[in-house]
Formats: structure tokens, C-alpha cells, sequence
């Protein structure tokens, strides 16, 4: 016999078990709209396959390989789960991918450059419609140069970012 299995938010359930208790149960009542439904005539628009947005799969793992994946997923912030996605999309994608704390220090890395952008276009500005000394200016451009140095700073640490990612999820036999 085939199985069917359906999640339903808690206030849901709830409500089904309510309306089974006086129809025989949870599996009577379940079957018996089943039947009903296979029974009549439905719309095209049911008739055609849908795309899935996702399809499970299960894997079978011995229990020190599970060990590790579960140590390895912890490690990184990740359930188990998220963790195996993760490697395959890696291998199948070839793009990196991001755990949770990663992104957030990626957003951080691009608000630190972003303020200094606007920073830089303050001083570019200013420059621009300034007529200053000589003293003044040297001490705008020396600014200017330290906005850089920094920046590549940044974009150095963001490269060694994706580099890490790209390892770490590189095949490692």
C-alpha cells in the first residue's frame, strides 16, 4: 500500500482531527476524500504536472559518517540538512555558498564600502568646488589615499572570503 504524507500547520491539524473524530478517524477521513477526489472529474489546470519547487531526498548514512556531518554542519551554523544542500549545490553550481553568519559579515563588508564611497564622493565633491590652499589639498588627497588603502583592504578580505568558501566546499578526496 502506497503513503501519502501531508504537513499541516498545528490550528489545522487540529480542525481535521475535530471534523474525523466523528467520521472514524484521521485515515477514514482522509480516504474517503481521497476517493471522492479520484472519483471526479477534475479541471485541466490539475491535470498537468506542476514544476516542483523542491523534491526531497533521503539519504542513508552510517552512523560515524552521520557523526561527522552532524559535527561538520554545528561547526558552520548549519542543520544537517542545510549543510548537504549546501555541498551539493556547491558541486553541481560551482558558486560558493554563504552560511548564515557568512552573509552577515558579507552585508557588513559592503556597508563598510559603501560608507566609504560616500566618503569618497564628499571628498571628490568637495575638491571639485573648493579652491584650497595648498596645504588643504595635500591633506584632502593624502585622505583620498587612505580611503583607498582601505578599500582594497576590504575587497582583499571579500576575495579571501570567497576563496575560503570556494575551498571549503571543494572535493577533498
Amino acid at each position: 500500500m502506497d503513503r501519502i504524507t501531508v504537513r499541516l500547520p498545528p490550528d489545522l491539524t487540529r480542525r481535521f482531527d475535530a471534523a474525523a473524530a466523528a467520521r472514524g478517524g484521521r485515515s477514514r477521513l482522509l480516504r474517503r476524500l481521497i476517493e471522492r477526489a479520484a472519483e471526479a472529474a477534475l479541471p485541466a489546470v490539475l491535470d498537468a504536472p506542476k514544476a516542483a519547487a523542491s523534491v526531497k531526498l533521503t539519504l542513508r548514512l552510517a552512523e560515524p559518517d552521520l557523526a561527522v556531518l552532524a559535527r561538520e554542519a554545528a561547526r558552520t551554523g548549519l542543520s544537517r540538512t542545510q549543510w548537504s544542500v549546501a555541498l551539493l549545490r556547491r558541486r553541481l553550481h560551482d558558486r560558493p555558498q554563504f552560511t548564515p553568519v557568512e552573509r552577515v559579515e558579507l552585508v557588513e563588508v559592503r556597508r563598510e564600502l559603501r560608507r566609504i564611497g560616500v566618503n569618497i564622493n564628499q571628498i571628490a565633491r568637495a575638491l571639485n568646488t573648493a579652491v584650497m590652499e595648498g596645504h588643504v589639498l595635500d591633506l584632502e588627497v593624502a585622505q583620498l589615499a587612505n580611503f583607498q588603502t582601505e578599500i582594497a583592504a576590504w575587497v582583499d578580505a571579500l576575495g579571501d572570503a570567497f576563496q575560503g568558501n570556494l575551498d571549503y566546499w571543494r572535493d577533498r578526496s
